[in-house]
């Protein structure tokens, strides 16, 4: 952030009215926004105003996610569109659009800016978006062997779905259905909520690709991948658990490690803009897609060979990518509608028997080759955080707020699935207590370990232990952020949070190679050997041992915030909203948070207005996949 003065009086970003009344605006505008426009100026000066803003404001849509500036969106909704409210109208012209025309650094093959209809977009972003659509297209002409024999190999896997054979009107098999046009392209999405079983699909999936293969000789080299190495983690982990119910002589032809997208794609920090290797593959599955941004989609599909099937499983309601994009939300726009062709229809009733004629319509290509999981095994959709979940993403603020008032308040040793809990203050004794309760077990153990070495068996139960409960934010800083938290609860805990303790959680949170650890990655401080080791599961039912001093980009993480959690599921969860409201917090964040708890879940709403807000607020990203 910057201070109103650095702006020059004749800069052209010069409001319309004095600066002191839109002062807070100005300063969303970053002091990055501002040098693009002063570098743009100099490169090749315009005397419009008008271009300067819309090169700032282009900038500005970068930095909160969005792929490109939408001038359809800016008329309508205005400053709105840009994450600012009313008082900030008098900044924009009322004929800011009709400048675009005129930009003079959007001409040539290698401007800055491109202008693409009522898009302007940064270069490389529209770049990167040109050669998604292009990938994408180019995969699904690609002609694709159906195995033998599918049909009989789908009834083999899913004895118990629906078939031709039984009463009409009885519910879908979509995961079935995913299975089966999988199988059919080189390319698939797969979308759902969580507990709506994406990972046994593709488990499955595999398996029937796996056998067809090895009928004709040739078995398939399957890499699995995740944006983070959490959720690689928990991937592999899925993956392994679902594949022990496969017959015996396909399960080691089923892999069950994951690794980050990075690795992957070998991906270093000083390699970023190297071309993408192709990979030696036949199938990649990639696993909460909803969390790749443009550059890495567009890199990931230009690694993965157009004779290769490529899968990719997320939940297109969840939270976006922090960089760029959302490309899985823009991608699966219409899977809640279906979009099926007569064609894919047919053909889906003949190879399963499913009926999809109630998803009927005229959808892109890419849309017949998208199924939604509609139905979760982690909770009912009746179920207290299954209604809070559904009603929170449909944005629908009556029923949130009847929910709101059924909910219990929190109380120690209460069965409810979802409790409140109003307070004023951090230090309130009921959220103290809910704590303690929350992290009782884990806390049993840590008092309870010896000075000497802590096992691999004892430092496993120990993290697992710590996984039942987790405190969520929804923001960093401020008295309900991440980091005031994490200092409170350390405290109320009984640990002084100084330095390398015993008990002491922290999460990773830069890419470390060396120590082949991921941004995201949650470890243990724990007493070993001959003193303190951080212990990290690696995702194969082991330990991987770091000295704390090694380990220079990590932090306490006894709260961490909804995007952080994403990839993962806790037993109980606690989430903690701020007491005003903020940019970030949106129904996407509340759902994604709500549904990491898998059997409890714990809302702290100091102010229950801003809940109410959140849920009516929604991330529209604007992007040219969609359409």
């Amino acid at each position: 952030m910057h201070t109103t003065e650095s702006l020059e009086p004749a800069h052209p970003l010069t409001p319309v009215v004095p600066i002191e009344d839109v002062a807070p605006y100005v300063l969303a505008l970053s002091e990055l926004d501002h040098a693009f426009v002063r570098y743009l100026q100099q490169v090749q000066p315009s005397p419009d105003a008008r271009h300067g803003l819309l090169a700032a404001l282009t900038s500005h849509q970068f930095g909160r996610g969005h792929a490109c500036l939408d001038l359809d969106l800016l008329a309508r909704e205005g400053v709105f569109a840009l994450g600012w409210d009313s008082r900030a109208k008098p900044l924009l012209p009322a004929n800011l659009g009709d400048g675009a025309a005129t930009l003079p650094w959007t001409q040539g093959p290698n401007s800055p800016l491109v202008l693409d209809g009522q898009r302007l977009y940064l270069r490389r972003n529209w770049r990167a978006e040109q050669s998604i659509r292009a990938a994408i297209e180019a995969r699904l002409q690609q002609v694709c062997v159906v195995p033998d024999a599918l049909s009989d190999a789908l009834t083999l896997l899913f004895p118990a779905s629906t078939s031709q054979t039984e009463k009409p009107g009885a519910p879908l098999d979509w995961q079935k259905v995913a299975c089966a046009l999988a199988a059919r392209q080189r390319l698939t999405l797969i979308t759902g909520g969580p507990g709506t079983g994406k990972t046994t699909t593709v488990v499955r999936l595999l398996a029937l690709l796996q056998s067809d293969a090895l009928k004709h000789g040739q078995p398939l080299r399957i890499a699995l991948a995740a944006p983070t190495g959490k959720a690689a983690a928990r991937l592999g982990e899925s993956i392994s658990s679902a594949v022990k119910k496969l017959p015996q002589a396909l399960q080691s032809q089923i892999p069950d490690k994951a690794v980050t997208l990075h690795k992957l794609l070998h991906i270093r920090p000083n390699q970023l803009d190297a071309n993408a290797v192709e990979l030696a593959v036949d199938l990649v599955v990639v696993d909460e897609a909803s969390m790749i941004d443009l550059e890495m989609m567009a890199r990931l599909l230009a690694a993965v060979p157009l004779t290769a099937s490529l899968i990719l499983l997320g939940d297109k309601d969840q939270l976006a990518s922090v960089e760029a994009g959302a490309v899985m939300g823009q991608l699966c726009e219409g899977a809640t509608a279906g979009q099926y062709t007569p064609q894919t229809i047919e053909w889906v009733r003949q190879t399963t028997g499913a009926d999809l004629r109630g998803w009927a319509g005229q959808g892109t290509a890419l849309a017949q080759q998208t199924v939604m999981l509609r139905h979760s095994r982690r909770f009912s959709e009746d179920s207290g955080i299954g209604l809070w979940a559904k009603a929170v993403n449909a944005g629908h603020g009556a029923g949130v707020r009847r929910l709101w008032r059924d909910t219990p308040e929190s109380a120690l040793n209460s069965d409810a699935s979802v409790a409140q809990l109003q307070i004023a203050q951090v230090g309130d004794a009921r959220f103290t207590a809910l704590v303690q309760q929350g992290w009782h077990d884990w806390l049993l153990e840590i008092q309870t370990l010896k000075p000497g070495a802590c096992s691999e068996a004892k430092a496993l139960q120990i993290l697992q232990l710590f996984s039942q409960f987790q405190v969520l934010c929804a923001v960093r800083e401020g008295p309900w952020g991440v980091e005031t938290l994490n200092r409170r609860l350390a405290a109320s805990l009984g640990f002084d949070d100084q330095g390398w303790y015993a008990g002491r959680p922290v999460m990773v949170t830069r890419n470390d190679y060396n120590l082949q650890l991921m941004n995201g990655d949650v470890g243990l401080c724990l007493p070993h050997g001959n003193g303190l080791r951080v212990a990290f599961a690696d995702g194969q039912g082991g330990i991987h041992w770091v000295l704390p001093s090694r380990l220079d980009a990590v932090e306490s993480v006894f709260a961490m915030t909804v995007h952080k959690s994403q990839g993962s599921e806790f037993e109980h969860v606690c989430l903690v909203l701020p007491d005003t409201g903020v940019a970030v917090l949106t129904r996407e964040l509340l759902y994604t948070g709500i549904t990491r708890a898998k059997n409890q879940l714990t809302l702290v709403v100091p102010e229950v207005t801003v809940l109410w807000r959140a849920v009516e607020t929604r991330v529209l990203r604007s992007g040219g996949l969609s359409g």
